[in-house]
């Protein structure tokens, strides 16, 4: 019998990969949301992208260097 789950596959570089997989690790388990991962690819749950989004931006922010004027 096949099982069949819906959801989204990410394609990203293996830094941004190791992000979101970190970020899944850091959920507790009842709300860790990657069901296959196989780096640069990763397949998670449909109502989860747009959460892994605004942590990417977040995680942008955070890490963008803006010179002084």
């Amino acid at each position: 019998m096949v099982n069949a789950i819906k959801g989204q596959l990410i394609s990203c570089d293996v830094p941004m990969a190791q992000f979101i997989v970190n970020l899944n690790a850091s959920m507790p388990a009842s709300e860790r949301f990657i069901v296959h991962c196989l780096i640069p690819h990763i397949f998670v749950h449909p109502h989860v992208a747009e959460m892994i989004r605004s942590k990417i931006a977040e995680f942008r922010d955070q890490n963008s260097y803006e010179k002084p004027q």
